[in-house]
């Protein structure tokens, strides 16, 4: 039933790509008098023809669902044959060189559009996300450093020394802020709410580099979603929880008097005290639930594959319940928040992709069509809100790889108009030739490493 859903979500999100991407093409192609001969969705063999009798384009739906194109009147693809002189007026080469760039264009702007009313579209109906509650941060991190304790409701950030304060709404919200002011290296302040006011945390990440921006990010800073329960979800046959008397249902309360409200804080402090005894305070579930206990638990030490150090495991699976806030705007803030995450997704997805060509980020950060069916599924079952944010999230991906100056893509086109606006002279077939072989092979180089990636996911090496 999964792999029914991943398949179904799969070839709706790559359906709806794929149509608006070339029908912003067909539609500019049309407001500038070119003639479309053909609108494919999909390669290869024909499933699916009609004709449209107004315009004489062909509408086709083919066998390989993996992308689409529109083919344009050009007199460089007719094989020889001749074009009616009444109708060379409407051949895509004939057109001036800012047409062309306008059509080629046109198709990325669409994604980045759609990207835009799926996201005003979530913001518009409302979606349930964590409260911007902070977790006890790790030492020496942004957050501890900045005078975060834990527990405190993040409210508003603003610059330091200059601006306005910029509401918080959620956990999303409060990572969308940090992420853009750590990509301008600058001092924010956040105000945050306990129990005792409201206080200002200066937060600096002027050190905060483009390799620390990933999906650890908010961790670095030592950030972590907070104000929730930390349970006892499951024990270990013969582990320390079990030894030590820990049971399903078990609150977490404490470890060596630090509060702990956070999985991710407090396996790592597990994992730092391996073989040393530490005390958990724990609230107790089923038939004693609501005591406090302080039980004592050693660690045991194991190796890391992934570091090869020794690191401590107490063998229980934990649950966090974190407090949740239902986030809603109204239809012109949301459509102001789609356009402003559309931009900063375009902007992080260019500025990793040029950190993977310098070798300063994983070309693993590459995925391919299993990867994206496995999101697309995963994000259907959700809901609505979640798919729609993913459909938004891949179309950007399409409209940024499309404007890549890579020969075969738009982008290459772009390039080469861009090239003949400032000389007056057309890139020669010739140059053109050699750079799409280039640019295939760049493509296919960058398809096969995306599929690799997809496989070690898949089979985990």
């Amino acid at each position: 039933m999964n792999l029914l859903i991943e398949l179904l979500a799969f070839a709706v999100a790559i359906g709806v790509l794929v149509v608006v991407h070339e029908y912003g093409h067909y539609s500019v192609a049309r407001l500038c008098g070119v003639k479309v001969l053909r609108f494919s969705i999909g390669f290869g063999k024909p499933l699916f023809q009609w004709v449209s009798p107004k315009t004489g384009t062909e509408w086709t739906i083919a066998a390989l669902p993996l992308g689409g194109y529109v083919k344009m009147l050009d007199e460089r693809e007719t094989g020889g044959a001749p074009i009616p002189v009444e109708a060379l007026p409407h051949a895509f080469n004939r057109q001036s060189v800012w047409r062309r760039f306008a059509i080629v264009v046109a198709g990325p702007v669409a994604n980045f559009l759609l990207a835009i009313v799926l996201f005003a579209l979530v913001f518009a109906t409302g979606v349930t996300e964590p409260a911007a509650v902070v977790a006890a941060p790790a030492p020496n991190t942004p957050a501890a450093l900045a005078g975060f304790d834990g527990g405190e409701t993040i409210v508003a950030v603003r610059a330091e020394n200059a601006g306005e304060s910029e509401r918080v709404r959620s956990w999303s919200d409060l990572r969308w802020k940090l992420l853009g002011a750590a990509f301008d290296h600058k001092r924010v302040v956040l105000s945050a709410k306990d129990a005792h006011g409201t206080s200002d945390f200066q937060l600096d990440l002027r050190g905060i580099t483009e390799k620390d921006v990933d999906d650890d990010f908010m961790s670095r800073l030592g950030f972590e979603p907070g104000g929730g329960k930390l349970t006892v979800a499951g024990v270990q046959p013969g582990s320390a929880a079990q030894k030590a008397g820990l049971g399903v249902g078990d609150r977490l309360r404490a470890i060596n008097g630090i509060p702990t409200d956070n999985a991710t804080a407090f396996i790592a402090y597990v994992k730092s005290h391996a073989g040393t005894p530490v005390t958990l305070q724990v609230e107790r579930g089923g038939q004693a639930a609501g005591k406090l206990e302080d039980v004592r638990i050693v660690p045991q030490s194991q190796r890391d594959d992934a570091t090869g150090q020794q690191i401590g495991r107490i063998g229980a699976e934990l649950a966090t319940q974190v407090p949740s806030i239902d986030v809603r705007y109204g239809p012109v803030e949301s459509l102001q928040l789609g356009a402003r995450r559309t931009w900063d997704l375009a902007v992080y997805s260019v500025r990793m992709f040029g950190r993977m060509i310098v070798g300063e980020a994983s070309l693993k950060n590459l995925s391919g069509p299993v990867t994206i069916a496995d999101y697309a599924g995963k994000s259907a079952r959700l809901g609505p809100s979640a798919f729609l944010s993913f459909l938004a999230l891949v179309s950007i991906s399409l409209g940024v790889l499309n404007l890549l100056p890579i020969p075969v893509l738009d982008g290459g086109h772009l390039l080469y108009y861009l090239v003949e606006a400032v000389t007056g002279k057309v890139v020669s077939d010739r140059w053109q030739l050699v750079f799409q072989r280039a640019g295939l092979a760049c493509i296919v180089a960058l398809s096969a490493i995306a599929l690799f990636n997809d496989l070690a996911r898949l089979i985990h090496f």
